[in-house]
């Protein structure tokens, strides 16, 4: 029954979306669905892999975060050099360094790790029935309108000019560059991992046959691959790269309106054209919100599918406490960021912005203080959960 009702909201969806809104954002609830479904089979989570890295030196989840990066720079930087696919413009996503960029990467890293979940990882686990990750959920769109409100405070902090390393260095230096460094990256948590354990993880290595791909569980390699491409086909459909986080404090923002609390017309925030376009236009027009409502709904089917799609509503008080904290962080973080681990690291470096480069050191020094202050809330620091 669940299975049926899992899949029958995802031929709804996509069926009141083409009639509706035509047949390109029925196309991107259909990717966002099996975005949601990949990332539920592979377990496919950053929080998780970085908190495996810095706790336990276990580096799987980082090796196939650079295979997924991989795959995407050489999918995505020749298309958007060419400044267009299949006969429509494309554009990455390459915003500007600075000191709002670190501060919110860090911020992040620490919800990362209080929340339990990086953005896709709580949309996902929102799909898979989980209190604590729809309590982090709510949390996190708090942050994101919180931060939109007090955009004065942040937008005017030193910054430098957004930065194309294609366009700086040239596109195939630029792509050699960033495939070495993945590389380099891969290399040393294997070193880590092998000194610390004898022995190093494969990616590679889960279920096989149609029942592992229908039911899971995927290797994460699968899920590397499968998001890489993903993004690629988001980038085809929607003319830019996957994000996840530009929607949230704009569902926030229309419920204080909603509300009567404030008049969004004095929110600097607002100024920018394309924000203020999306908050004038219908929910069912705003490809992100298309997106993250079909990843939800795509890691439910998975869930389901899987045999595990069981609402677990009942929260500890010191997980309830970090889901509200470690919301509230990763809201305020990716808006100061200009994006999460999705839109500001994973489409960031594949579009060749080096703000999606700048966004991992603060981000994993982040994670590190959110590793430490996890006891604090009733939270084994090392790896309990994958996202």
């Amino acid at each position: 029954m669940r299975l049926v009702a899992a899949g029958a909201v995802l031929v709804a969806g996509a069926i009141w979306l083409g009639a509706g809104q035509g047949w390109r954002q029925a196309a991107l609830w259909l990717v966002g669905a099996a975005l949601g479904l990949s990332l539920y089979h592979a377990t496919f989570g950053f929080a998780g892999a970085f908190r495996a890295l810095l706790a336990e030196r276990r580096g799987a989840g980082l090796r196939a975060q650079m295979l997924m990066l991989a795959i995407a720079v050489l999918l995505f930087q020749p298309v958007l050099a060419g400044g267009e696919f299949l006969g429509q413009p494309v554009r990455g996503f390459v915003f500007p360094v600075g000191l709002a960029l670190a501060l919110g990467a860090f911020l992040f890293g620490i919800g990362m790790q209080l929340g339990g979940g990086c953005a896709s990882g709580t949309l996902y686990a929102v799909g898979g029935a989980s209190g604590r990750s729809l309590l982090t959920l709510a949390c996190f769109i708090a942050g994101a309108t919180l931060a939109a409100w007090q955009a004065e405070l942040w937008q005017e902090l030193p910054a430098l000019p957004a930065v194309s390393l294609p366009e700086r260095l040239g596109l195939w230096p630029a792509i050699a560059l960033a495939l070495g460094a993945f590389a380099l990256v891969a290399r040393a948590s294997a070193v880590l991992e092998r000194r610390r354990h004898g022995g190093v993880e494969p990616i590679f290595a889960a279920g096989s046959g149609r029942r592992a791909l229908l039911a899971g569980p995927w290797p994460l390699a699968w899920g590397a691959l499968a998001l890489a491409g993903l993004n690629f086909a988001t980038l085809a459909l929607a003319g830019r790269p996957w994000a996840i986080t530009a929607a949230l404090p704009l569902w926030g923002a229309l419920a204080v309106e909603a509300l009567g609390w404030d008049d969004l017309v004095f929110w600097s925030y607002w100024e920018e054209p394309t924000r203020v376009e999306a908050l004038l236009r219908p929910l069912a027009t705003d490809r992100t919100t298309v997106m993250n409502l079909g990843l939800i709904a795509g890691a439910a089917l998975a869930a389901a599918l899987a045999g595990r799609l069981r609402p677990v509503w009942r929260i500890p008080a010191g997980e309830a406490a970090g889901a509200v904290v470690g919301g509230l962080l990763l809201g305020i973080g990716a808006v100061l960021a200009f994006g999460c681990n999705v839109s500001a690291y994973f489409s960031g470096i594949a579009s060749g912005s080096l703000h999606g480069w700048a966004w991992i050191l603060p981000g994993l020094l982040g994670n590190w203080v959110g590793l430490r202050l996890r006891p604090a809330f009733s939270m084994a620091q090392a790896r309990g959960t994958a996202l």
